[in-house]
């Protein structure tokens, strides 16, 4: 790839259009309001010095969250040019914080390789910030401005430092009018940071949390090879990680892969830093060209007879831990928040590039080829298992829409959008949920208890499960890579278990099933936890409903007399009668319920991992850490 120029000043700055409506619809250019469009707005800001790293002109970030909820930023990159701009007759820098689609992303020459494409990121957290200022260092001199709401409050101040460093400090506060909370999550953005100094390699992020007093550094040599020994910490793996990197046709290719003996591929794929949970091109080059390597070498190494049939993508992938990055110049996202790379050329690219590295790696390892290609074979062994046993609970009805489940209370509702499946803990809970429930949408499935652990094992297993496939016939829309949500049958499903370890590891269980081999369920913002309380206070004729120990203890601190209070704890859903269990838990008026979200693909990943898997030390050490939690936060 062509270095990036060393000259970058104003000219290098194209502007498209004017900052507005930014603000009337925030989510059009950030994706919500909410805590993801919150943290967008750092991500934003971070991935401008990103680019400056990936141009090759800044070793060095720092991010710190202030005690007031600030975000600086300073990078040691060039620093953005001060110099007046021919169109907009402003400095470079306020035309740069106060037009949209203003930057020098959109000039190739400036920047080879940009996770910024559309521009708009620094133009638009300005516009959603309360205040803001940038301090630019640059010819031994440093410029500053100051901004409000998006519009520049003042000119830009100069002064002489003397000093040889360049780069950009960029202040902001998130404006309370657009984000109904603006607390920063520590984790969150922690994670997302140790991902770019994996994706950038060389690069150091310094993360500092002022509100918790909280540090850290991210530095990784090893880059997106490192990444991948992360991310299989703690499992089994049969190989040291492949990896590769090539320059082709002016983009960078880079792919670390590593089996382990999971039954779970976890694929995660980059376009120039940016996480593209929804793949693209380079991913289905990077499949493409996996599948056809295993299959070449398994021929030529006998391994596969002239009458096996191939290995299918599914097969090579079970037990796969990859991490796919490439580095363009323009690339084509779907979106503003970037969730796929859509650029056609980057699908014979990727496949090129990797298909023909990865074929001289097993040539060269044939001992770690064997054990991979006899994983897949395992695999696809059981794959065939698991249509075996599919097919034959189709003929038996079990999966099919016009025979459901004998145990489930189906409502009347037609319409999937307002219709409500209750997984419920026991037959005594599904036969109260069942009396006291709106037959109109609400549907039960009685449940016997703790369903299979998927994680540990494979979907012929999961099949055979009688629960699991009770489930997978009420919600009509089948499982793992032949799931269709557009079939669902029910558009909120509700895991309702009791309040207690037996409950909560039910609700484990299930959300495990439902990550590995329902993913889209979640996305689609399907599937939801009930709260149901802990505690029935009732003092005279007034009744009251907790969720919790503190709640029930502070209300009762505050009654001067509690003469004929009583208080009763529910260990179970069984033990409420059945209009008791609408009032608190089942009337959509009343109730609370969680959404599960997946805001973080990789955290989940390796937290199902630790809890469900095989190796007891990491499920140890995870409840040791997280034993004062109430609820697992996925």
């Amino acid at each position: 790839m062509t270095p990036a120029k060393q000259k970058y000043t104003a000219a290098d700055i194209q502007v498209l259009e004017g900052l507005e409506a930014v603000r009337r619809r925030p989510s059009m250019y950030i994706g919500s309001t909410d805590e993801r469009g919150l943290h967008h707005l750092v991500y934003e800001i971070v991935d401008n010095s990103i680019d400056e790293a990936m141009a090759g002109f800044c070793d060095r970030i720092s991010i710190v969250i202030g005690v007031d909820g600030s975000v600086t930023v300073t990078d040691n990159g060039r620093g953005i040019p001060v110099d007046k701009h021919k169109r907009t007759g402003k400095s470079a820098l306020e035309t740069v914080m106060t037009y949209l689609h203003a930057g020098g992303k959109f000039d190739s020459e400036a920047y080879k390789v940009s996770g910024g494409l559309h521009g708009v990121g620094a133009a638009v957290v300005n516009a959603l910030s309360s205040e803001m200022w940038v301090e630019v260092r640059r010819n031994g001199k440093t410029h500053r401005q100051v901004y409000e709401r998006g519009k520049a409050k003042g000119g830009l101040s100069t002064s002489s430092n003397g000093a040889k460093d360049t780069g950009t400090t960029t202040w902001f506060m998130p404006d309370t009018d657009i984000f109904e909370d603006t607390t920063f999550d520590f984790d969150t953005l922690s994670q997302r940071f140790r991902e770019m100094a994996f994706l950038t390699k060389g690069v150091w992020i310094a993360f500092t949390d002022e509100r918790i007093d909280h540090s850290f550094t991210y530095y990784f040599e090893g880059g997106i090879r490192s990444f991948v020994l992360r991310l299989n910490k703690d499992r089994h793996t049969y190989h040291e990680p492949f990896y590769m990197e090539r320059s082709v046709d002016g983009a960078i290719v880079e792919v670390a892969l590593q089996y382990n003996d999971s039954f779970n591929e976890s694929t995660f794929s980059f376009a120039n830093c940016i996480h593209t949970i929804d793949g693209g091109t380079h991913l289905t080059g990077f499949r493409s060209a996996l599948t056809r390597a295993l299959n070449e070498y398994a021929r030529k190494a006998k391994i596969l007879k002239d009458a096996d049939p191939n290995l299918s993508g599914e097969d090579t992938r079970e037990g796969l831990v990859a991490v796919v990055s490439v580095k363009l110049a323009e690339p084509q996202f779907e979106g503003q928040t970037k969730t796929r790379l859509g650029n056609a050329e980057m699908k014979g690219l990727v496949e090129s590039a990797l298909g023909e590295a990865l074929s001289s790696w097993l040539e060269e390892r044939p001992q770690d080829a064997r054990k991979i290609i006899e994983k897949g074979l395992t695999a696809a062994r059981a794959r065939e298992a698991a249509r075996k046993a599919r097919d034959l609970v189709i003929k038996k009805g079990f999966l099919d829409d016009s025979v459901l489940p004998g145990k489930l209370a189906d409502c009347s509702e037609r319409n999937p959008e307002v219709r409500e499946l209750h997984l419920v803990e026991g037959p005594s809970a599904g036969g109260t949920a069942k009396e006291g429930r709106d037959r109109r949408f609400q549907a039960i499935l009685p449940l016997k208890g703790k369903i299979l652990n998927v994680e540990k094992a494979r979907p012929d297993k999961a099949l055979a499960h009688e629960d699991i496939r009770a489930m997978i016939t009420a919600l009509g829309a089948g499982f793992g890579e032949d799931f269709n949500a557009e079939k669902l049958r029910y558009h909120r499903v509700i895991i309702m278990t009791d309040a207690d370890v037996d409950g909560a590891h039910i609700r484990t269980l299930l959300m495990t099933f439902f990550f590995r081999y329902m993913p889209e369920l979640i996305d689609g913002g399907h599937l939801y936890i009930a709260q149901p309380p802990l505690f029935r206070v009732q003092k005279g004729k007034d009744v009251r409903w907790f969720f919790s120990d503190e709640e029930k203890d502070a209300y009762v601190d505050k009654l001067k007399d509690t003469r004929g209070l009583m208080v009763q704890r529910y260990k179970g859903l069984g033990e409420m009668n059945p209009s008791q269990l609408w009032e608190t838990t089942m009337d959509p008026a009343i109730r609370t319920v969680l959404q599960v979200t997946v805001p973080d693909v990789m955290a989940a990943d390796r937290v199902f991992s630790e809890l469900m898997g095989e190796d007891v030390a990491p499920r140890k050490r995870f409840i040791q850490a997280h034993y004062d939690q109430a609820t697992l936060d996925v």
